[in-house]
């Protein structure tokens, strides 16, 4: 596991916040799964009320990743539930930050994963296949692009364009 509180990895690096190396989501995001602490590179994906990529992603290799979404901000549906949640787990993601709505909270907090969502929503979103992979994204006023390095706590979530914890 990879040791780091977002404050600390803030405070010194500070300086990267000016060139945008470094971004904090603005508060919103709340932990929904069994880890309230994770971090890994990041993969992307931007859709709106339609899960069918994200689910494509949780059944697909992690590799400690952190699977970032941009859901357009909605909280009319939820974009992942308890079965995507326990998929996302056991395909080794290391957690999920999505810019909308889970459900299923409690098959989602017996997860050994992290979830940090904008709230959550009984309602399924729709199942189309609309949306990107692997593009840069905006959650929460940060850009995040694939490959950057995800932090989250229960401080925050940062997004840096380079590892900042200690190998």
């Amino acid at each position: 596991m990879i040791e780091f509180a977002t404050t600390d990895l803030c405070d010194a690096h500070e300086t990267g916040f000016a060139s945008g190396e470094l971004q904090v989501m603005t508060p919103g995001l709340r932990s929904f799964g069994m880890r309230s602490k994770f971090a890994g590179p990041a993969a992307t994906l931007k859709l709106f009320e339609d899960n069918v990529l994200l689910a494509e992603a949780v059944r697909s290799a992690g590799a400690g990743r952190v699977l970032v979404v941009d859901a357009g901000g909605s909280v009319r549906c939820a974009v992942l539930g308890g079965n995507l949640a326990k998929a996302a787990e056991n395909n080794g993601w290391a957690g999920l930050v999505i810019g909308g709505a889970i459900r299923d909270t409690g098959e989602v907090a017996a997860c050994d994963i992290g979830v940090f969502a904008l709230a959550t929503n009984p309602r399924r979103s729709s199942k189309h296949g609309a949306g990107e992979r692997e593009i840069p994204i905006t959650v929460q006023g940060a850009r995040v692009a694939p490959g950057m390095w995800v932090y989250a706590d229960s401080d925050g979530v940062v997004a840096s364009a380079r590892a900042l914890h200690a190998s």
